[in-house]
């Protein structure tokens, strides 16, 4: 296991520490969940569930519909 030091303005020390101590963990736990979340591959599963909960939501093709014709591209 790696450790890691940072520095932090007292503002956001005091964020931090309000975080840590709402969440009940060490200071360590909270920072690693957070580069956890930052750097996950896949959407959170709370954030795939909302898919398709906007039933008036337009697709993408009525988004575009009515944005012209692209440029054509210039080969490479």
């Amino acid at each position: 296991m790696s450790q890691v030091t940072i520095y932090l303005d007292k503002n956001t020390e005091a964020k931090m520490r309000a975080a840590v101590k709402n969440a009940g963990i060490s200071k360590s736990k909270w920072v690693a969940g957070l580069i956890r979340e930052k750097t996950a591959e896949v959407w959170p599963e709370d954030v795939a569930r909302l898919a398709g909960t906007w039933p008036d939501l337009p697709t993408a093709e009525e988004i575009r519909k009515g944005g012209g014709v692209d440029t054509p591209r210039e080969p490479f």
